[in-house]
């Protein structure tokens, strides 16, 4: 092989080295959630109650296993303002139903990023009163409600 073609060869073979899709891992859900929820709800999902950041364990599944409330979840201030993307954010739902839902997954439906664009785009202009609607509604019915340092 001449000086030439062994550098090409080597050059060819280099580039064959690398993988075809050498593109940055994407990162986890529960390192999504660590790096743009985390900060509010803690690391533990136990939130603040006193700065009215309420828990996920045991209460997240109930908000989750309504319409209203999926809705409610993807207008938290945090989820709104995150930069994450609808597939993003469909993952990071589900890692809290995954990771602090007291309800059996076969009963609350997976986010999809289809559901969470939806979601999003319904007009939601005072997340607090909704909240309300929401919170009293299901403490009725029964469900787990977490509690809130205001109405």
């Amino acid at each position: 092989m001449t000086g030439g073609r062994f550098s090409l060869a080597l050059a060819v073979a280099a580039a064959l080295a690398v993988p075809a899709a050498a593109q940055p891992a994407q990162p986890t859900a529960k390192a999504l959630y660590l790096l743009k929820c985390s900060g509010c709800h803690r690391a533990d999902g136990q939130g603040a109650v006193q700065a009215g950041v309420p828990p996920f364990p045991g209460f997240v599944g109930a908000l989750a296993s309504d319409p209203a409330g999926r809705t409610y979840m993807l207008h938290v201030p945090g989820v709104m303002g995150s930069g994450l993307g609808n597939p993003d954010l469909a993952r990071v739902m589900n890692y809290l139903l995954d990771t602090w839902s007291a309800v059996p997954a076969d009963r609350i439906p997976r986010f999809t990023s289809q559901e969470v664009e939806r979601l999003r785009a319904v007009p939601v202009n005072d997340v607090v009163n909704y909240r309300r609607g929401v919170v009293a509604r299901l403490r009725k019915s029964g469900a787990p409600v977490a509690e809130y340092p205001w109405p």
